[in-house]
């Protein structure tokens, strides 16, 4: 799906912004589209670098169905190439996969679920450039609910095609800088913020991380910066921070934990829900209701003071989410 065939055999990806421009043989940047014969064609279908049941708050995602459980997978292939990437041997890397069809994932998340809600993630590495997999298991499992873990750097033509079939998401906003994105990840800012928008429009749940780095994104104007951006969509898009540690060609050091906290308190001031991730300090954990303050979602995330509509139950406040 979405490409252009151009002279000769070469083809003309139009899945991200990259637009990468295939002759025969060739392979994308994410290394999972190949011109096969003048063809683009997804040579990473359905072979996922493994499967796990994971709480949905590893995503991070701490405001949709707190406490439950997700069939987790996700593909061999990124379309950025961040130096200080955190999962790397999956991401950058050829690694051993396992075949996985859109009928085989769902018949796993129907005899996994229980009584839970039916729902898979796809994460780990870059989902998008897993697009027509993850197409083609909307189409076929319209009861299971669809949650994605990206960095978002996708066209919006095929963004807007996948969005009706994706319950929520968590974006990774890397930073407010343009140049960082161009330095440090191959790809560019634009995109990344557009496509937040569109989603947050789209009316899907939305929470947003940006990983820490000290000396490259950590600075008190950029966490302002990128504040701004997001309690100008709204206020009650759920933030998390997260440590980062040296992996792939990374040596800087790891992010200290204040940091971290210092980030929170900053955007504390102007959003109602932040969190800080990869620490050890109990800040900035439990889910706090905006209007009386009062702890409504516990640091393991099971809910504490949720009216069965998602309400505070001391104040009444409507608590953003989905429970």
């Amino acid at each position: 799906m979405h490409y252009q065939t151009l002279e000769g055999q070469a083809v003309r990806c139009l899945l991200c912004p990259h637009h990468c421009r295939l002759e025969a043989g060739q392979r994308g940047l994410c290394r999972g589209r190949a011109n096969i014969d003048g063809k683009l064609m997804a040579i990473n279908y359905a072979r996922s670098i493994g499967v796990a049941l994971d709480p949905i708050e590893k995503k991070p995602l701490y405001h949709f169905r707190p406490g439950s459980r997700v069939i987790s997978l996700g593909p061999n292939s990124c379309n950025l190439s961040c130096f200080f990437c955190q999962n790397s041997n999956s991401s950058q890397e050829e690694c051993l996969t396992r075949r996985m069809s859109p009928e085989e994932l769902r018949d796993l998340v129907q005899r996994e679920s229980g009584e839970e809600a039916r729902q898979v993630a796809f994460t780990y590495t870059e989902p998008l450039t897993w697009y027509e997999y993850i197409y083609d298991f909307a189409q076929l499992a319209r009861e299971v609910d669809i949650v994605l873990v990206t960095n978002a750097f996708i066209d919006p033509e095929p963004l807007d095609e996948l969005l009706p079939y994706v319950k929520a998401m968590n974006i990774d906003l890397k930073s407010m800088r343009t140049e960082f994105y161009q330095k440090h990840c191959g790809a560019t800012l634009e995109p990344v913020l557009r496509n937040i928008r569109s989603v947050f429009e789209a009316g899907v749940h939305l929470e947003l991380t940006n990983l820490l780095i000290p000396g490259l994104n950590d600075s008190e104007a950029e966490i302002k910066e990128l504040v701004e951006f997001v309690s100008g969509l709204g206020k009650e898009i759920p933030l998390h921070f997260s440590a980062y540690h040296p992996a792939f060609r990374a040596i800087i050091p790891a992010t200290p934990e204040n940091t971290v906290l210092q980030a929170c308190r900053i955007a504390s001031r102007k959003l109602d829900h932040v969190y800080a991730g990869n620490i050890r300090s109990a800040e900035f954990q439990a889910t706090l209701c905006p209007n009386c303050s009062s702890e409504v979602i516990s640091a393991r995330r099971q809910p504490l003071a949720l009216t069965a509509e998602g309400c505070c139950s001391h104040c009444s406040q409507p608590i953003h989410g989905v429970f």
